[in-house]
């Protein structure tokens, strides 16, 4: 991957794509895994039908790393309680993360509130480590504070019934994804998600998602760090409140967003397009990943 750096203080971050494979690549012309110093994933709602599994094993085979942090929501407890659904690739996604911690990765898990039930668990169980919150220290010697986000969430913390309706409402919209794209491939159309389209566009939501980043950074700065990292509203994201950097690694549901630390402390987000080929991401035996790099330069 291309040298890479954060945002930095007085200088507006860009935003470019580069594209790493393509359909027409065989495997064969790659030398195993890429290695990054660290990389966060969070969002991923194992146990539910939105889970973008193949996207997630394509990222974990084609990626190594020092240290992984599960950024919360790997498993979605609140959906499991309503229906289990609970298919062999999101088995596969907890064994290749196990797989990562015996070969030598240290595991970080940070539970969410879909999997809140965890945080009973907080310690360290040999490479793997469960607690509420982490430091980061990058190679660059940044401290990155990282959390679930839902901390943050006023909605989460203290209206629990609303929240859960909330859920219930986002899986109905996600649950329409596959009827309406069904319909744009009999035009020739390509993929789209009402559910993104909604959350980018509705007022109240945008406006919930800017005043939770302004107030994720807030919140950092009592623990005097240089960054702050979370997940939690599925929206990808580096941006510079002030002095303190924003990341958000985003979700294995749509977007199949991932952060990635480079050997010289630049942090990027890595983005995987599961629906670009078939328009059917999750189908065995289809590579319906298209892994790209955004780069972020300052």
């Amino acid at each position: 991957m291309p040298a890479l750096t954060p945002p930095r203080r007085n200088s507006p971050p860009t935003f470019n794509a580069q594209e790493r494979f393509s359909f027409d690549a065989s495997r064969e012309q790659f030398r195993g895994p890429k290695r990054y110093r660290a990389a966060w994933i969070s969002d991923a709602h194992l146990g539910t039908r939105g889970c973008n599994a193949t996207a997630l094993l394509d990222f974990l085979r084609e990626t190594d790393f020092d240290t992984l942090y599960i950024v919360g929501d790997l498993i979605d407890i609140w959906s499991l309680r309503r229906a289990i659904y609970w298919p062999q690739q999101h088995n596969d996604v907890i064994q290749k993360i196990l797989r990562k911690a015996r070969k030598g990765a240290r595991v970080i898990y940070i539970p969410g509130n879909h999997d809140e039930l965890v945080t009973s668990f907080c310690g360290v169980y040999g490479n793997i480590e469960i607690a509420e919150r982490a430091i980061h220290m990058t190679a660059s010697g940044e401290r990155i504070l990282i959390i679930h986000g839902h901390e943050l969430d006023t909605v989460v913390q203290n209206v629990k019934w609303l929240a859960f309706a909330g859920d219930l409402g986002y899986q109905f919209l996600l649950s329409l994804n596959p009827l309406i794209n069904f319909v744009r491939r009999r035009f020739g159309l390509g993929y789209w998600s009402l559910s993104a389209y909604a959350k980018r566009t509705v007022k109240d939501a945008v406006s919930f998602i800017g005043k939770f980043e302004a107030a994720v950074a807030h919140y950092a700065e009592r623990y005097h760090v240089d960054g702050v990292l979370c997940g939690h509203i599925h929206s990808a994201a580096i941006r510079e409140f002030g002095r303190v950097a924003y990341y958000n690694c985003g979700d294995w549901v749509e977007s199949c967003t991932s952060l990635v630390e480079g050997d010289d402390g630049a942090i990027a987000l890595v983005h995987y397009h599961p629906h670009a080929a078939s328009g059917r991401a999750g189908t065995p035996g289809i590579d319906s990943a298209r892994p790209k790099e955004t780069l972020v330069t300052g």
